[in-house]
């Protein structure tokens, strides 16, 4: 059975406009720098999953599109890069902290914004609407992936 993900970037760094025009409509989603949100990667992503792409960290954040899980974990090489502001020093190549998957835009959508998801009596325990959630990945539940997908139309 496929799961269920809202994967949040902020849009001027990775948008749905951006991934749908990369080779494949597939972008590795690099600087994840939670331990949690980590291994709800690497413990719990397939490929297939199904992913809600969130615009956050901007203007009007919400689901701005659908996306599925295209790859398997593998290290983010971000963490090495002594030049990136995702660079971790204490990460080492022949063990990894951090890790990516990536992720192929299946179709843009018309912005879902947090107002409208609260809006919901369905979608009340949604992870991302929970006070104080900060994670950039959070499981969905199937029941919540239903009313999204009718909502988006």
């Amino acid at each position: 059975m496929p799961q269920y993900w809202l994967m949040k970037s902020e849009p001027d760094e990775v948008s749905i406009d951006d991934a749908l025009a990369a080779p494949g409509a597939t972008v590795a989603w690099t600087g994840v720098r939670n331990y949690q949100a980590r291994n709800f990667m690497r413990d719990g992503m397939k490929v297939g999953d199904g992913v809600l792409f969130y615009h956050s960290s901007c203007p009007e954040p919400g689901i701005a599109g659908i996306a599925r899980v295209a790859s398997g974990i593998k290290p983010d090489p971000t963490q090495f890069d002594a030049k990136s502001p995702y660079y971790d020093a204490k990460s080492k190549p022949e063990d990894p902290r951090w890790l990516l998957v990536d992720v192929q835009a299946v179709r843009k959508t018309r912005l879902l914004p947090l107002p409208e998801l609260r809006a919901r009596p369905e979608l009340a325990e949604l992870v991302i609407l929970r006070k104080g959630n900060r994670l950039s990945i959070t499981p969905v539940e199937p029941a919540h992936w239903k009313v999204i997908e009718k909502m988006l139309g």
